[in-house]
């Protein structure tokens, strides 16, 4: 694995989870002077040419984890109110690859979002509405609801809160990352069980 494809969990100074960043983005924020402090597992030292005023070489160690004092232009401060918008990647990372009415694990060709109340019935495009479904169940499921359709639902479905959606949005989540950004999660976080 590349070393330069792993992401640094950017946070607020309280330590809010906000958002993913790459080396890049990381290498600015520090060199902004932007980073107020760092934790989490060294991930690269970036190396830049010799200063002129010093005669040393200029060099950048990134983290895992940064917090920064000031917003940077993608991410916003956190709001309790936020509802993250619902992607079927996030959805289906959300539910673990698992349609919710047969149980069985498929890769993301083979799932589909399934609307439990469905929108022909006035279900509404939300978190709390969704669901992973294999295509044959959301096939045989139709424009019926669960009970209508004589199938049970697995879980019940959640809006996952802001710290739950920055790990959904995660590629390579490293362990001290997870494990900061459980420490964010609700206490009955349906995450909690599939993480540990």
């Amino acid at each position: 694995m590349d070393i330069c494809q792993l992401q640094v969990l950017r946070t607020d100074v309280s330590g809010m989870p906000l958002e993913w960043l790459g080396y890049q983005e990381a290498a600015k924020l520090y060199h902004l002077g932007m980073v107020a402090y760092s934790c989490g597992t060294p991930l690269y030292t970036l190396r830049g040419g010799i200063s002129a005023k010093s005669g040393r070489l200029s060099q950048i160690e990134v983290n895992s984890i940064i917090a920064t004092s000031h917003h940077h232009k993608k991410g916003r401060g956190v709001d309790f109110h936020y509802v993250p918008p619902l992607s079927n990647p996030a959805l289906f990372r959300r539910d673990d690859h698992l349609c919710l009415y047969c149980g069985f694990q498929f890769r993301h060709s083979e799932l589909s979002r399934d609307h439990v109340k469905p929108l022909s019935q006035g279900g509404v495009d939300l978190w709390g509405n969704v669901v992973t479904a294999c295509k044959r169940c959301n096939n045989h499921k139709a424009g019926r609801t669960p009970e209508q359709a004589g199938i049970q639902l697995l879980a019940i479905p959640f809006t996952p809160t802001h710290a739950e959606y920055v790990y959904l949005q995660g590629r390579r989540v490293l362990s001290d990352q997870m494990e900061f950004l459980k420490s964010h999660f609700p206490r009955k976080s349906p995450l909690h069980r599939r993480l540990s």
